[in-house]
């Protein structure tokens, strides 16, 4: 089997969206996306964080809050005994043209070679169409996490929630993930 990744977005898909978070008090995880990311790290997936940070960009605040929250994002998920692998941030605002921030898939790309995983065989899981394009440029399956379900992009799956997450990466894969391993039902 080769080795796969789940690239995910921070804000609106592992944590609350508060809209510029920069402290790390801020910091919520979205319900379930602990459990599910334990289920899927179990099933073989390396997981990374791939996310525009436009608020140091925009002078909002600087680096350091961005580390600040990553860091509160991490402890919270290693409560749950979910370590992340990799993490990509664009810092700049949408207007300095630069070429990391999503939809380019350099982040991705980047985190993929430092990982050593197949972009076809992973996943981008995202809230926003830019997410999904940045996946799908890069060569992964995508993931719209979308509770109204309404979906409106070109993603290859649309979840109202990390429990659906979960089984749509177990329909395709070839290893099942644990329902035990996760919360909700099967």
């Amino acid at each position: 089997m080769s080795v796969r990744a789940l690239f995910l977005d921070r804000d609106g898909t592992l944590m609350v969206d508060v809209g510029y978070p920069s402290l790390p008090e801020q910091v919520e995880l979205l319900p379930g996306a602990a459990e599910a990311l334990a289920a899927l790290r179990e099933a073989g997936y390396r997981l990374s964080i791939i996310s525009n940070q436009s608020g140091v960009g925009r002078g909002y605040f600087d680096a350091a809050a961005v580390e600040a929250v990553h860091q509160r994002l991490l402890d919270l998920l290693a409560v749950h005994g979910v370590p992340i692998d990799d993490a990509e941030y664009c810092l700049h605002a949408p207007e300095d043209g630069c070429d990391c921030r999503k939809p380019s898939p350099l982040m991705i790309r980047r985190s993929a070679d430092r990982l050593g995983v197949d972009p076809a065989q992973s996943f981008m899981i995202g809230d926003k169409a830019s997410d999904i394009e940045a996946g799908r440029r890069a060569g992964c399956r995508t993931i719209l996490l979308d509770p109204t379900g309404a979906g409106g992009t070109q993603a290859d799956f649309v979840c109202r929630d990390w429990e659906d997450i979960v089984q749509a990466v177990r329909r395709i894969t070839d290893r099942p993930v644990a329902a035990g391993s996760r919360t909700g039902s099967a």
